[in-house]
């Protein structure tokens, strides 16, 4: 890989990874529990949950850009 600033072949590749959300929900749990009695609990574990992006950034070393 070289770089389109300077056309180095010394580049640097670092992955970055991002994780937001939870996995259990208490306040769902808390809803269930009330609908559903202590079976309820388990509505804690319904939406979203954890999501994790991946980014990848090129560093060239002679001249600093990233691309």
């Amino acid at each position: 890989m070289t770089c389109p600033n300077c056309g180095s072949r010394n580049v640097h590749t670092i992955t970055h990874k991002n994780t937001e959300g939870k996995d259990f929900d208490g306040c769902l749990a808390c809803i269930g529990v009330l609908l559903f009695n202590w079976i309820g609990l388990l509505c804690g574990f319904c939406g979203d949950g954890k999501r994790t992006h991946t980014h990848t950034e090129n560093i060239c070393q002679d001249c600093g850009r990233h691309f």
